[in-house]
């Protein structure tokens, strides 16, 4: 079985009317769990093309705010939600939030980011791991306590010192590979349950 980019994935959310396939590894950390509630404030790293506001966006109802973060703008309208399009290593998140009426901290931070993928397996794993370790920082930062954060990296020996740093900062760690991911991708979800 090759790979095949229209797969069931890719035709669900195209039914359903999400921005992308990758909505259903949220979905599914999310049913695993449970960590996006109603009311809840959340800052989505690396939020293009948006399928995971999306799904936060029901999940956390009219009462619920979503901030998305990401290089490349989002063309989506949800009503509790605003986009920006800047670049997280550049940005004053401080004053981007007093710009868009969110005060922090989150409920939720999320981070999906992934860097523009260069072939060269040690590059991309390095450059993954740069970017996990930018989120759990804005984490540090805006999470409140007993928040949760979840991150998206390329599989590497480096994944140990990340599971070591989160489970120092929470009070539970997971690592998932959701259904939804490829088979022959490295992807793997870090999760931060509890900020202590």
């Amino acid at each position: 079985m090759g790979y095949n980019p229209k797969d069931h994935y890719f035709k669900k959310a195209k039914e359903q009317n999400f921005a992308a396939r990758s909505v259903f590894k949220l979905e599914e950390i999310d049913q695993r769990l449970k960590i996006i509630h109603p009311h809840n404030k959340i800052l989505d790293l690396g939020a293009s093309p948006g399928s995971w506001s999306q799904y936060c966006s029901k999940k956390v109802g009219p009462q619920g705010r979503i901030l998305g973060v990401d290089l490349t703008a989002i063309n989506l309208k949800l009503p509790n939600a605003h986009f920006v399009q800047a670049d997280l290593r550049d940005m004053n998140l401080d004053k981007v939030f007093i710009e868009h009426g969110f005060n922090e901290p989150f409920d939720v931070v999320l981070s999906d980011m992934a860097p523009k993928t260069t072939g060269i397996r040690l590059t991309d794993q390095v450059r993954s791991f740069e970017l996990c370790e930018l989120a759990l920082n804005v984490a540090r930062q805006f999470l409140k306590k007993d928040g949760h954060f979840v991150c998206k990296l390329f599989h590497s020996d480096d994944f140990t010192v990340l599971r070591d740093q989160i489970k120092k900062e929470f009070n539970r760690f997971e690592a998932i590979k959701p259904d939804s991911t490829r088979k022959i991708s490295k992807e793997i979800f870090l999760v931060g349950i509890k900020k202590l």
